[in-house]
């Protein structure tokens, strides 16, 4: 194996640790903002990097078509193209396939699909997602897999999940492994704990140097969610590093932690950004409401990004209400701060043996809301 997985402490099921990658190395637990099409939407890379985030994703699928895997490769790989400099995983383009459902057709071989940008037809297989991530240059390549939708039947969840296993074992094959470069399983089984036993065994069988759960934050509620993550990580190795997908809310993903996983990514940050929505310690707001329009306090007190250190709730009601883009631009970049000051936070408590008593901290704040509004720190003292 190539990627090194480091563990630094415990607290219960929960890991700290530390993933070392040929572009870098990224303390877990650890949370990748979502950049699918070779950027965060709003931010500048140094404005990324500066919220505190090691690491980022991006997707084969929207990649593969624009502007093309190859013109990628012939600007010296994604890390270039771009402008970042540290580790990037990309997703197989699974997902996004899949979710195509009047526009592909799935074969043993692969899945024929048309291009939801200007309806060309394209053939994605296990190698081709390989070579596609080999030249965006990806420090972390996902396997090609079917994402099973969500509810299926046991059968159709046993029948999709067994195709994405053979197709690891592709995948596998395909791989190129080179020092800080690594490829992970993806363990697929919907909401039933025997199928993601098999899929996790199927995938150590195989051998890879992370997994990830798939399939999940589809729709089946938190419970359910964490009974499935409950379920499959006992079958994963403890030297690898564990990675949730597509999750989530910051009290799904505390919960994660607890029980043993290591990365996360999400667009909520920063398409909640954008929407005017506005993650704080007290759970969400939304800037676009009245009550915001004179408020001369930060989106969070206790926040110590630029926006809140720079900006009143005024201020960014009034971008928001005269549809500046300057708006959605500082939210995204107070919420993406907001994630990654709460996995900070999450690798401090794992260190000192308190995860479980910061874990209630972050649910005690977040159920106050922010209607019972937080005291002016501008105000004169009492």
């Amino acid at each position: 194996m190539t990627l090194r997985y480091e563990s630094l402490a415990q607290n219960g099921a929960a890991r700290r640790g530390r993933l070392h990658t040929a572009h870098g190395v990224v303390n877990t637990p650890a949370f990748m903002p979502v950049g699918t099409a070779a950027t965060v939407k709003g931010m500048w890379p140094e404005q990324v990097k500066a919220t505190g985030a090691e690491i980022i994703l991006g997707n084969t699928y929207h990649l593969m078509l624009r502007p093309g895997a190859e013109r990628v490769a012939s600007f010296g790989g994604l890390h270039k193209f771009m402008n970042w400099p540290g580790p990037i995983l990309t997703d197989s383009g699974g997902f996004q396939v899949m979710s195509l459902a009047e526009l592909r057709k799935i074969k043993e071989e692969g899945v024929t699909f048309r291009s939801h940008v200007d309806g060309s037809q394209h053939h994605l297989t296990p190698e081709r997602s390989i070579e596609i991530q080999h030249r965006l240059d990806a420090d972390i390549t996902m396997a090609f897999d079917e994402c099973t939708p969500f509810p299926a039947e046991e059968t159709v969840a046993a029948d999709s999940m067994r195709r994405s296993m053979r197709w690891a074992e592709r995948c596998r094959t395909a791989f190129k492994d080179r020092p800080g470069y690594g490829l992970f399983g993806i363990v697929q089984g919907s909401v039933y704990p025997a199928l993601r036993r098999e899929s996790s065994e199927w995938l150590t069988g195989i051998g890879f140097d992370g997994y990830a759960i798939g399939g999940l934050a589809v729709g089946e509620g938190q419970e359910m969610m964490f009974r499935m993550i409950e379920a499959t990580i006992p079958f994963l190795p403890a030297d690898r590093p564990r990675y949730l997908m597509g999750v989530g809310r910051p009290l799904d993903i505390v919960g994660a932690v607890q029980r043993g996983i290591d990365m996360f990514d999400c667009v909520m940050p920063t398409r909640s950004g954008r929407t005017g929505q506005a993650f704080t310690r007290r759970g969400t707001l939304n800037i676009r409401n009245a009550r915001h329009a004179q408020d001369p306090r930060p989106l969070d007190g206790d926040c110590a990004c630029p926006v809140c250190r720079d900006y009143a709730r005024g201020y960014l009601h009034h971008l928001f209400k005269a549809e500046e883009m300057l708006g959605p631009m500082l939210l995204t970049a107070h919420n993406l701060h907001h994630y990654q000051a709460l996995m900070a936070g999450l690798r401090g408590a794992i260190e000192a043996g308190r995860l479980d008593a910061f874990a209630a901290e972050v649910a005690a704040n977040e159920a106050k809301g922010d209607l019972d509004p937080l005291p002016d720190p501008l105000a004169a003292p009492a």
